[in-house]
């Protein structure tokens, strides 16, 4: 059985990728697929520790580097896109100099995954504060995309985003949805330290629309670029 090996960057402080991300390779059967991580400091989800966490890339690709990896993901959504509408590009060049493989960051992965999903105009759910919020409207605006209604938690601790229970997320999503008069093609609910993975499915048939997050599209990427057509259950329409 052949064995793929995935590297991930992630904030020091995120405690869901791993979780979600290993629980989901452990269900494929067709390839042996591991997931080895670096850490990269980040206390706050605010744009000065976003810029302070980004200058430790370098540092977190040559480690992950030395276990030959088939590829590399940037998992972190705002550190991927803060810069600017091309940011993720930037990110990813980064990687592909140091590494030699294939890489992806997450706010990249998202603009992929929405145009799959033929997602123009969208609903972003976050868990961040505003200066956060307005530099991912601005990237998605830049990128392509119409945010018809954009809602934050105002959560500024990293850690702490990672308490939140994915009910907690669903129930804040639909009382957003429910709001939207304007008519909408999906739903991006933004953080890779999210909880997301048991509502996507639930929040679909709900809303009867496709939903994506930063970790479904983070992971969907990364099978993409590798060429693995797998099918994931429970992960919404992207997996389908």
């Amino acid at each position: 059985m052949e064995w793929i090996k995935v590297g991930v960057i992630i904030p020091s402080s995120n405690t869901t990728v791993e979780y979600e991300f290993n629980n989901i390779f452990s269900q494929i059967k067709e390839y042996r697929i591991t997931s080895h991580f670096s850490r990269i400091k980040l206390r706050n989800v605010n744009l000065e520790d976003l810029a302070e966490m980004e200058r430790e890339t370098e540092r977190a690709v040559t480690e992950l580097s030395t276990i030959s990896p088939q590829i590399i993901s940037y998992a972190c959504t705002t550190g991927s896109l803060f810069k600017g509408p091309k940011h993720h590009e930037e990110i990813i060049q980064r990687i592909e100099k140091i590494a030699k493989v294939l890489a992806t960051a997450t706010s990249g992965s998202v603009i992929n995954a929405l145009k799959k999903l033929n997602v123009k105009r969208l609903v972003l759910l976050t868990p961040y504060i505003e200066e956060v919020n307005k530099k991912e409207i601005d990237f998605l605006s830049k990128n392509g995309f119409e945010i018809v209604r954009s809602a934050g938690m105002e959560i500024l601790e990293n850690i702490k985003i990672g308490q939140v229970s994915p009910e907690e997320t669903y129930n804040f999503a639909i009382n957003v949805l429910r709001n939207v008069k304007e008519d909408y093609d999906g739903v991006f609910i933004s953080c890779t330290n999210l909880r997301t993975f048991e509502i996507l499915s639930k929040l679909e048939k709900e809303i009867k629309k496709p939903v994506i997050s930063s970790n479904s599209a983070t992971l969907w990427e990364i099978l993409y670029k590798l060429n693995l057509n797998i099918k994931v259950k429970g992960l919404g329409q992207l997996f389908e």
